[in-house]
């Protein structure tokens, strides 16, 4: 069954990502000199056309994969043929989790019977914007303020990707906090302050799915090889291969924890974000 690893672009997907990857590692007692080269092998991105392959006779061409109704009419016949391999599937996925309604029909991005539960994590939109605009080269933040305020932003640019509804960001998590059965939210400036506790907190909800028995010490050094610093370090080595701007040199684990909203945002720039995201950041908390 399917577990999703759910979030607005920028919000600490990749960096959970890895923290879930080696609690894995941990327990199957493995030791991969390499492993951030290998994350996407544990956790799948969703949707990708090899999901949607050979699936039936409405994706016979390669136009046919950039086909939004083609794709929404087969989200679920996809995540089906996920499952028919037996056991965890975690997808990670910057959708959100929304139903569209086509030739009178209701589609929606996934539903009970494919999905085992969701992970989703969310940070500070005042933050967000700032490694948005840098992991796409923006020339200012306002234009990162348009694509995050823009409800009908679909993503999908990288080679190999398929179209999926990003949203806004405010509807993107609301969306996703109304996941019906084993969702757990965390946050990303928690992971940040408060990791060891975060990491137990991710450890105790898969163990509703999956035996994990970690020590203290694993769970230290889980901490050691997810940190930044050595990230960035792991990175350099060219062991990170998800980095879309590597051509123009810009590096995916870039600002992490120094990326602070009041270093880089002018008062007009956060003021906007504060009034459209109100309701959403104070049910956060950010606010």
């Amino acid at each position: 069954m399917i577990l999703w690893l759910a979030s607005y672009p920028k919000s600490g997907n990749t960096w959970l990502r890895t923290i879930l990857h080696q609690i894995i590692v941990k327990k199957k007692n493995v030791l991969d000199q390499k492993w951030l080269s290998n994350i996407h092998r544990l956790v799948d991105t969703y949707p990708q056309a090899h999901h949607f392959k050979n699936l039936n006779s409405s994706f016979i061409t390669k136009e046919c994969f950039q086909n939004k109704k083609k794709i929404i009419k087969n989200w679920n016949n996809s995540q089906k043929k996920i499952n028919l391999t037996s056991g965890l599937h975690f997808l990670k996925t910057h959708s959100m989790l929304c139903s569209i309604n086509i030739d009178n029909q209701k589609f929606n991005f996934t539903n009970k019977n494919n999905t085992l539960g969701a992970i989703y994590i969310v940070r500070d939109p005042r933050n967000v914007i700032t490694s948005l605009r840098n992991h796409l080269s923006l020339k200012s933040h306002e234009e990162a303020l348009n694509i995050m305020i823009d409800t009908n932003m679909w993503g999908g640019v990288r080679m190999g990707e398929i179209p999926h509804l990003l949203s806004s960001w405010d509807r993107n998590v609301n969306s996703w906090m109304l996941f019906p059965k084993n969702f757990i939210l965390f946050k990303y400036e928690d992971l940040l302050d408060d990791t060891k506790n975060q990491i137990k907190r991710l450890i105790k909800y898969l163990q509703k799915f999956i035996k994990i028995e970690l020590s203290e010490e694993n769970i230290n050094q889980i901490i050691k090889d997810t940190s930044f610093e050595n990230l960035r370090n792991l990175e350099e080595e060219g062991y990170f291969l998800e980095n879309v701007n590597k051509t123009k040199n810009i590096k995916f684990f870039q600002l992490g924890p120094q990326n602070d909203y009041i270093k880089f945002l002018n008062k007009e720039i956060q003021y906007k974000i504060e009034e459209k995201f109100e309701n959403t950041m104070k049910k956060l908390k950010y606010l």
